[in-house]
């Protein structure tokens, strides 16, 4: 079997006196789009998290393509997140002083890539999601789904080896939630980057290759890593 592209092994964090996370251990294989299920409160979030580099657990371990990524200094899992993984929230993932083409361009421009050449690869993005017509929009002219897909262009522009994606269809209807999750898995499976998508929904599940349970911090015992 191939070797897991990213692991967590245990993991345990607590915000005060409620604990997020206990013992709590899943994988992820290269290319696979993994979801993670649970009620509100299950810890999916914190997990997905502290896979990504974001928060780094009191307790457990994270590896990322064989080596430890929790213990790494802070700037290591900055320059992680800007090299190697995209991301997609519910809410508030764009920049709003942005334009659609500048957001998406906005990892190109971080890595170095001279503007024009950023913003033009940006425009193929827009066109490929159909949005292109938004390029030169603030998110707060643009439609919940068309913010949405800017936003998964933007996580997929750079070539990630994973996207985290948090609830990505939560405030958006059901039409534009299976045109987003359609863009996002077919375009993360053509360049081979696994996805880690947290969700309570079901049929937003359906898109993923493999589902693990979350209750009470802890993934379900089927999925926990031997």
């Amino acid at each position: 079997m191939t070797a897991p592209l990213l692991y967590a092994d245990a993991l345990s964090l607590a915000f005060g006196r409620t604990q997020a996370l206990a013992g709590a251990s899943v994988e992820v294989r290269p290319g696979e789009v993994l979801a993670l299920l649970g009620p509100s409160g299950s810890g999916k979030s914190t997990l997905l998290h502290c896979l990504a580099g974001i928060l780094r657990p009191d307790g457990g371990e994270v590896w990322y393509r064989g080596a430890r990524l929790d213990d790494q200094p802070a700037d290591a899992r900055s320059r992680l997140r800007r090299t190697d993984f995209g991301f997609v929230f519910q809410f508030g993932s764009l920049v709003p002083e942005l334009t659609a083409v500048e957001n998406v361009a906005l990892p190109l421009r971080l890595g170095g890539t001279r503007r024009r050449v950023a913003e033009a690869r940006a425009r193929e993005w827009l066109d490929r999601f159909g949005v292109h017509d938004v390029a030169g929009k603030q998110p707060g002219e643009m439609s919940g789904g068309q913010a949405q897909r800017v936003a998964v262009a933007r996580a997929l522009i750079g070539g990630p080896r994973v996207v985290f994606a948090d609830e990505p269809t939560g405030a958006l209807d059901s039409f534009n939630g299976e045109l987003v999750m359609e863009e996002l898995t077919g375009a993360a499976r053509e360049q081979g980057a696994a996805v880690v998508l947290v969700t309570h929904e079901v049929r937003v599940a359906a898109y993923a290759d493999r589902e693990v349970e979350m209750r009470d911090g802890r993934v379900l015992p089927a999925e926990i890593l031997q």
